[in-house]
């Protein structure tokens, strides 16, 4: 991973950075105008570029350090190592993957939090629980419930098992009650017990999409609308997952089921081009 510093506007300093490693055999992604590719017969590097950050990564070291040597002629560039740690996400690499995770983030807000207690739960929501605005007396501190769930909802780029209960709880950030507070320390009480749990990528993994939809129907009490989740891998790495809110209102479970499976077969689409 690298630091890099423009020295000039934005989409100056872009089109002279596209320029260069294009210059130096890189090729622009059709879907992402941040990511290049080069392909050669030691293997695919990859090129991505995020703000004032580039991550390199790729099968070629020689071509990598060509690569690092011309952007360093170019720029002024910090050599950060080894990709670690980045925007609260933990990266580790093994012989056999990669495992990526966001527990010091996590220990993070439980410290900022200050539960009062050690209790954890196995499960992030209650069973079949159905939260309506009406709930409960109103919070008197409005942006400790919306700092927690901003943050909750950036843990859910490595937690999917709390993409549920923190898509309920944000519906109510405008007004919420005693009772999504209470629904809100549960969800931390879960991440308590499962802080050590990491996403794992295998190294040696098939590049077949293998993908899963579901549904609820009429869900939500306040307006009957049905809710939308889907899960994709990539051979044995889980790499997208969804919860949302269906646009209109389902007539059947059939109904919100295809619901499901057409939002599903958008992200499907978009992956594979």
């Amino acid at each position: 991973m690298f630091s890099l510093w423009p020295q000039t506007g934005p989409r100056a300093w872009f089109e002279r950075f596209a320029s260069v490693v294009t210059a130096a055999g890189f090729s622009p992604s059709s879907h992402d105008p941040v990511l290049f590719v080069h392909t050669s017969p030691h293997g695919r590097t990859l090129l991505l570029l995020y703000v004032d950050y580039m991550i390199i990564t790729g099968d070629d070291p020689e071509y990598i350090a060509f690569v690092k040597a011309r952007l360093r002629d170019q720029f002024l560039m910090t050599d950060l190592g080894p990709l670690r740690y980045f925007l609260g996400i933990e990266v580790s690499s093994t012989f056999d993957g990669f495992y990526i995770s966001q527990e010091k983030y996590m220990q993070d807000l439980l410290a900022r939090t200050a539960l009062g207690d050690e209790r954890t739960i196995e499960t992030p929501m209650e069973l079949n629980v159905k939260l309506q605005p009406t709930d409960g007396d109103p919070l008197s501190d409005l942006t400790h419930y919306r700092h927690l769930v901003r943050s909750l909802v950036y843990l859910a780029v490595t937690c999917l098992d709390i993409s549920y209960p923190v898509h309920i709880l944000s519906q109510f950030v405008s007004a919420p009650t005693t009772v999504h507070y209470s629904h809100l320390l549960r969800v931390l009480r879960y991440l308590r017990g499962t802080i050590t749990r990491r996403l794992f990528f295998p190294r040696s993994s098939s590049l077949q999409l293998q993908c899963y939809s579901d549904a609820t129907w009429a869900s939500d009490p306040s307006d009957r609308r049905s809710l939308s989740a889907y899960c994709v891998f990539l051979g044995g790495s889980l790499i997208a997952w969804k919860t949302k809110k269906q646009t209109t209102i389902s007539r059947s479970s059939v109904e919100a089921e295809l619901h499901a499976m057409a939002l599903l077969t958008a992200e499907v689409t978009w992956l594979w081009w």
